[in-house]
């Protein structure tokens, strides 16, 4: 099932995040409050649409309500971040990201309601764009242009079986290289115990099984 997002703030970051989501079968609703750059983007999405997001009629009506994903892409405009990431927790939206340019604005996004703060000086808008498509990835590394390390929780299917009943190598063409609990440190995996809903599962694989 696609996943409806919406990316309020068509910057560089919002531009890349909103394209690449796009590319990989999103519905995206982008927005931003220059005419010009709503009009360039517009084959890029869903639907683009041109609004000021520091007013919160406008925002309002944008009927964030129906998207599963909102996220505030203007790092330096902290009215208008805090103006839609409220509007978006109203209208009942399950998970709203924020973009922070700095650690006193993370503080702030966060008090008043973002799920998840981003950083985008370290990631870029491709990698955003996979984690918040995937139900299963926490976080994401590429190292280099056909490899990939990836931080993911295991898909309902795996809990309860071990690495030797689920022969991810064969299946999935991937490697698990360790396993994080709750509260404790990465460890190797041992291929005889179970994996629990709560582990977190650190593999490396090619990117053309990135879909699998």
């Amino acid at each position: 099932m696609k996943k409806s997002v919406a990316v309020l703030g068509l910057g560089k970051y919002g531009k890349s995040l909103a394209e690449n989501l796009y590319r990989m079968g999103a519905d995206v609703l982008a927005v931003d409050s220059s005419e010009e750059i709503i009009t360039d983007f517009a084959d890029r999405c869903t639907s683009a649409v041109c609004a000021d997001l520091a007013n919160e009629d406008e925002v309002a009506a944008l009927g964030l309500k129906n998207m599963d994903v909102v996220i505030t892409a203007m790092g330096r405009n902290i009215a208008a971040s805090i103006m839609s990431i409220a509007v978006a927790k109203e209208q009942g939206v399950p998970f709203v990201v924020a973009k922070s340019s700095s650690d006193r604005m993370t503080s702030i996004l966060e008090k008043v309601g973002a799920d998840k703060v981003i950083d985008p000086e370290g990631e870029g808008g491709g990698r955003s764009a996979r984690i918040l498509l995937s139900s299963s990835f926490v976080d994401f590394f590429e190292l280099d242009e056909n490899m990939y390390m990836i931080e993911m929780k295991p898909k309902k299917e795996w809990v309860g079986k071990n690495l030797a009943e689920l022969n991810m190598r064969k299946t999935y063409n991937l490697n698990v290289v360790a396993v994080k609990n709750p509260g404790h440190k990465w460890h190797f995996v041992d291929p005889r115990k179970p994996l629990d809903e709560d582990s977190t599962m650190l593999i490396v694989m090619e990117k053309k099984d990135l879909k699998k």
